[in-house]
């Protein structure tokens, strides 16, 4: 232990920290009494699994297909914020400011039952049966609603990362005969990238407990599915103490990588 502190005191020199995360214990912890009430329990509990598996896939799916979309749409909406054209920059900031100022959910319900009927009102203007006769499909309104949202959150998070790299990296680049989207691709991003890991990560959690809300426009997530067991077995308590656990131990799981990722970072950046 002296020698590791008098190896730090040395300029330039890094001991890595092997350690593991201490609230790692606590995933272990909620993982354990799943299956503790699983095993001694398993009616209900042990049931209550087995039903809401599909909805758990479902979960990770939307919330997995969601982000990476999320990320692409971010990405060219901060773009589009610090673009130099003054129209591109008015529309993005348009986009960024009613997504930001509409909850998710009335989003979600909006992408579900209203643009249908858009779309079918303008197949009848335009004589389109295709879209006339154009039906919502659950599972790709919940996808676009979520990105539609959260990529406006994800440009602001792309536009200060952008925002906090020199202006002088941008210049000895230009000076170097780059333009401004070699500027911007090769030297700027790289950088804004590493410091925006962190909160990115935050945002997938954020993402993965809102994504129960895609429920109430017909997707078969894990919440949808503890509604339809609690419906058929009236137990409230116990199905959503388990949809709480099992939400519990995505959301900490996916902490403890925000956090690896958070001292990664700011180590390789020292």
């Amino acid at each position: 232990m002296q020698i590791r502190k008098e190896l730090e005191k040395v300029p330039g020199y890094e001991v890595a920290d092997h350690r593991i995360d201490s609230w790692w214990w606590l995933v272990v912890a909620v993982i354990g009494i799943v299956v503790l009430l699983a095993t001694l329990q398993p009616d209900p509990y042990w049931r209550i699994m087995r039903f809401v598996s599909d909805g758990l896939l479902i979960t990770v799916g939307v919330t997995l297909i969601a982000f990476v979309l999320t990320l692409f749409t971010g990405l060219i909406a901060a773009l589009g914020r610090l673009a130099q054209s003054s129209f591109i920059r008015w529309l993005t900031t348009i986009y960024v400011e009613i997504a930001r100022g509409v909850p998710l959910l009335v989003q979600l319900l909006f992408w579900y039952f209203a643009f249908p009927s858009l779309v079918q009102a303008f197949g009848r203007l335009i004589q389109y049966r295709p879209f006339e006769r154009y039906l919502a499909n659950p599972f790709a309104m919940a996808i676009l609603g979520l990105t539609f949202c959260y990529a406006a959150y994800m440009s602001e998070i792309y536009r200060a990362g952008i925002q906090s790299i020199p202006k002088g990296q941008n210049e000895a680049a230009r000076s170097l005969g780059m333009s401004h989207g070699q500027a911007m691709r090769y030297i700027i991003l790289p950088q804004a990238i590493k410091v925006i890991l962190p909160p990115v990560g935050n945002e997938f959690i954020s993402l993965l407990k809102d994504s129960s809300l895609v429920s109430v426009v017909a997707v078969a997530d894990m919440t949808r599915r503890g509604r339809e067991f609690m419906a058929a077995n009236f137990i409230p308590v116990e199905t959503w103490m388990m949809i709480a656990l099992l939400y519990l131990i995505m959301t900490l799981i996916s902490g403890r990588v925000v956090a690896w990722m958070e001292r990664k970072t700011q180590t390789e950046s020292r």
